[in-house]
Order: structure tokens, then sequence, then C-alpha cells
């Protein structure tokens, strides 16, 4: 297997978990006799920095001609301290994802049995916590058209905006995952206010007829969100649109007890991105100590959707519970002393190799 990846390491912390992940792709390297090529692209701050523009057209191009984009993290205090920016390393994301129709953000949400005690919620609560949330990523408010203030600055507004088609694929991928998994799927919407949300809600009950086997219910986002806290264990497939996904997903992430843990995979038309949900953590960069654990298993999710390779998946997972139960962890998870992320990642390379 030769595969190309496009790395986009970004801001913040992103350089440093993302070399962490490079580490575990040399190992797979090593232990499976496949070959990877690395071609790297500006993004976020850094290419604002650098080019003026938050995804340049080079870095789409490398993008384009790779099999999969491994992708750090964007964001910086100059840029998010001013409201008044006209151009912002957010910009970058939202285009990428558009300019890739990267329509579907899968975002894995599953405890681990050595964490537990970490999580804010009661241990009986969280214990096999496992589910996914599957958000739209390409419409909706984020993407809407028309938006702006007025002329007097005190008023703004944005639109919601979205198709049937673009909520059909979405919806297909939902029942498609929900079959493999436990035929359960909770569509997630606004429908006693929002237009936007009663489209969503007839689209997915017409295509319910298509996969009868799946168990579906319709949940209000705000009783969703108090659900997804009170009864975690619930849940197994999620489907929502972009800024409720946005929403829910980041607030579920904490259910495992950080932020660092857990990563995500945007599948689309063109080349999949897989990424940490965390933000780029300007405090923490250069510091060598962020968690670079949710990169890492964004990497297994590359060998699950980009490379259809689902064992050397399962194998950098294993290592990562391996490192959790050996207590090789960074201080947001750590018990006891707390490793520094080039140590996290040397010990799930190593254990790759060997397990």
């Amino acid at each position: 297997m030769d595969k190309k990846i496009a790395v986009l390491s970004g801001d913040g912390i992103g350089p440093e978990v993302v070399q962490q992940a490079l580490k575990v792709l040399k190992s797979v390297e090593t232990r499976f006799n496949c070959k990877f090529s690395y071609t790297t692209g500006l993004v976020g701050a850094d290419a604002i920095d650098k080019v003026g523009n938050p995804y340049p057209a080079e870095t789409h191009d490398v993008c384009m001609q790779s099999d999969a984009v491994l992708f750090g993290a964007i964001g910086d205090p100059k840029y998010d301290n001013d409201p008044k920016a006209k151009v912002r390393p957010e910009q970058g994301l939202l285009e990428m994802r558009k300019k890739l129709g990267l329509f579907a953000n899968i975002r894995p949400i599953n405890t681990f049995e050595a964490l537990l005690s970490r999580s804010p919620l009661k241990t009986e609560l969280v214990r096999g916590v496992d589910f996914v949330v599957l958000r739209e990523l390409t419409g909706g408010i984020y993407f809407g058209e028309p938006r702006g203030r007025s002329e007097d600055g005190l008023s703004a507004f944005d639109v919601c905006h979205y198709t049937r088609a673009e909520i059909e694929r979405i919806a297909k991928l939902a029942f498609e995952m929900a079959q493999k998994r436990t035929k359960k799927l909770t569509a997630v919407d606004k429908a006693n206010v929002l237009a936007s949300s009663r489209l969503w809600r007839e689209t997915i009950q017409d295509m319910h007829k298509e996969y009868p086997e799946i168990a579906l219910e319709f949940m209000f986002v705000d009783n969703a969100a108090m659900q997804i806290v009170t009864y975690p264990g619930k849940f197994d497939v999620i489907v929502t649109e972009n800024m409720f996904g946005d929403i829910l997903s980041d607030e579920a992430s904490v259910i495992t007890g950080s932020l660092g843990m857990l990563p995500s995979a945007s599948i689309c038309i063109h080349t999949s991105v897989f990424e940490p949900i965390h933000g780029s953590y300007p405090q923490a960069a250069g510091k060598n100590i962020a968690n670079p654990m949710g990169t890492i298993l964004s990497t297994a999710l590359m060998f699950d959707y980009a490379f259809n390779m689902p064992e050397i998946s399962q194998i950098i997972r294993t290592a990562c519970v391996k490192a959790i139960e050996k207590d090789v962890v960074t201080a947001d998870i750590a018990s006891k002393k707390a490793c520094s992320t080039e140590e996290v990642g040397d010990f799930i390379a190593k254990k790759i190799e060997n397990l």
C-alpha cells in the first residue's frame, strides 16, 4: 500500500500533536510494510501570517492530490480577540470544508475504563458509553447567504439554509452507520420552531421507509443536550445539522474526561480530513504538554474511512489503550506523574510495532 497524505499542522499545539501522529504512521509503515508519502500545506493563522490567506490555493491543491488529510488545529489569540479582523483562521477551515465537499463530520464518543474517574459525570453513567455524532458540515447557518450587519451596525443576520439533497446525503450515511452498529438512530432538530428543522424531519421520515430495521427517534436539540449528560449510554448514532452538531459533539466530548482524547473524520466526495476535535490551545504551544491522543486516534479513523484497513485502525486504538492503562498520558488525564507530548507519542509508536 502506497498512500499520499497531506499534512496541515496549523496553529498552536497543532504541529506538536501532528508530529506524534506521524511517528505512529512511521511505526505502521515498519510493521505492515506499507508506504506513506507526505506533503505539507499552510493553513489557519500560520497561513495568514505567511501568505495572507488562511487556506491558500496551493494547500487546496495538495489536499486534492492526496488520499487523506491529517489536520492539526487552527486559531490564534490575536484573531480571536479582534472581532473586526477581516481575515480569520476559521475562514480557512470553512473554505476547506466547502471546497473539499466535507459534508459529514464523524465524532465517535466512547469512554476508556481506566479514565472513568476523570469524567465529570458519575462513573455509572459513563461506563460503556459508545456513540457517534454525525454532523452535517457544509450547510446550515455557517454557510447560509445572505448574512451581514445593518448600515448602522446595530443589527445583524445569518441565514440557516438546507436543501433536501443535502439532508438526504448525510441521512443516508447515518442510516448505513446505524445498520452496522445497534440499528438505533437519533435525529436531532428543532422542528417545533425552525422551518429548516421541519425539512430535516420530513426528509428523514421519508427515508426511514428504506431502512425499516432501524429504530428511529426524533429529539429536539435542547432535550438532546440534556440527555447526553444525564443518560449518555442511551445513544448510538446521532445525526443533526451543522450548528447543533458543533455544539452537541463538543458537549459530548467532555464525557471522556478530556477534549484531547477525541478524534474526528470529515468525509467528502474528494479527500477526507482527519483531525482531533480540540482547538489550537495556544497557551500550551511549545511546552510539550499537549495531549496527542485525539490526533493519533484520528489516524486510526483514517485507516477506517480513507484506507479501508480496520485491522490497523484497531491496533492503533489498542496501543492508545495500553498507554492509558500504563498511565503514559499527559497532565490533563494523568493520575500520577504526567508524561510529555513526545513521551506519549513515542510509547504508542513503539507499542504499535510490538503488539
